[in-house]
């Protein structure tokens, strides 16, 4: 999809400032000119945090500047970050059309082992001075095939970028979870596993009992479809090893994504809970229904906010 940027004419109004300023202008100082005007975001709905997966743009341009637009047009203040936008700012070498993955996987590593944390800081000053909060990060580097060096990369990015935790799909191997679980002790942060249709109440039992750092990153949505019961009495036993709780909608016996009050996850009953008992996990918005024609992925983000608020109030 084409990339959406403004023009110089839009960015020099009138021809005030000098063509020549324009040049200077790092990427940051850049975001922070366009943004200057712009309110603080606030997504803290009666002491619960309500967040967003930057995957719910994906529909959308996804350069990392472009991710911190739609957060302010969403009135939201804190996000999970998803690793290519991240990784793309900090100058991550480029994947040629004609490499495959085998021979692009050695180069990103390579670089990653490398990687300077100066550009993560600037990213997460960019987010930061414009009101809006990393607690989390995705990146594409905990997996089996790749490397510790990789793996400390991640949490090093991460600690650059502010966040309090890594997420990543649970691992199907309980070497792996050990593996992450002993890594993520030594950077002192937690990992959040993120399951879908396969959760069960016992799922992550065998990786909270191998690390004090490994951690529960909830789907509410995907534990309705595959246990087809609600998730409180999980969230009530294991609220204190929850590092963020992604929301969204979906039927029971593995159905399909809803639109927020279509479905048969009881999200407002979720969100009752947490104020109700002080957790101080987020509340993650990821957007995984199908967009309505005429719409787009900032508005639907929208409408789920406001969902969360009026469950809130």
């Amino acid at each position: 999809m084409k990339k959406q940027h403004l023009t110089r004419r839009q960015f020099i109004s009138g021809g005030a400032i000098a063509a020549t300023s324009l040049l200077f202008l790092s990427r940051s100082s850049f975001a922070s000119a366009l943004l200057s005007n712009t309110a603080k975001p606030n997504s803290v709905i009666n002491g619960v945090q309500i967040g967003v997966i930057t995957y719910s743009f994906r529909s959308m341009p996804g350069t990392a500047e472009d991710l911190l637009k739609y957060c302010l047009d969403c009135n939201i203040n804190a996000i999970e970050l998803m690793g290519d936008a991240a990784e793309a700012y900090a100058g991550a070498p480029k994947r040629e059309s004609s490499q495959n993955w085998n021979e692009y996987a050695p180069i990103l590593a390579e670089w990653r082992s490398k990687a300077p944390m100066d550009k993560f800081k600037q990213l997460r000053k960019m987010y930061n001075d414009a009101g809006v909060t990393i607690y989390a990060w995705k990146p594409n580097a905990l997996g089996k095939r790749n490397t510790d060096a990789e793996i400390d990369y991640a949490f090093n990015a991460g600690k650059a970028l502010g966040v309090s935790h890594v997420t990543v799909e649970l691992p199907n191997d309980d070497e792996q979870t050990m593996r992450l679980g002993t890594i993520a002790a030594k950077h002192k942060m937690l990992v959040g596993y993120h399951a879908h249709t396969q959760a069960t109440p016992t799922l992550w039992d065998t990786a909270l009992s191998q690390s004090k750092y490994n951690a529960i990153n909830l789907d509410i949505g995907h534990y309705v479809a595959g246990t087809s019961s609600s998730p409180i009495p999980f969230i009530e036993k294991y609220h204190d090893r929850i590092t963020s709780m992604h929301l969204k909608d979906r039927k029971f016996n593995n159905g399909p994504n809803a639109p927020w009050g279509e479905g048969d996850t009881p999200i407002k009953e979720v969100l009752e809970l947490i104020k109700k008992n002080h957790y101080k996990f987020p509340a993650t918005i990821e957007l995984e229904y199908n967009i309505p024609a005429g719409s787009d992925a900032v508005t639907e983000v929208k409408k789920c906010r406001a969902y969360a608020a009026e469950a809130l109030a």
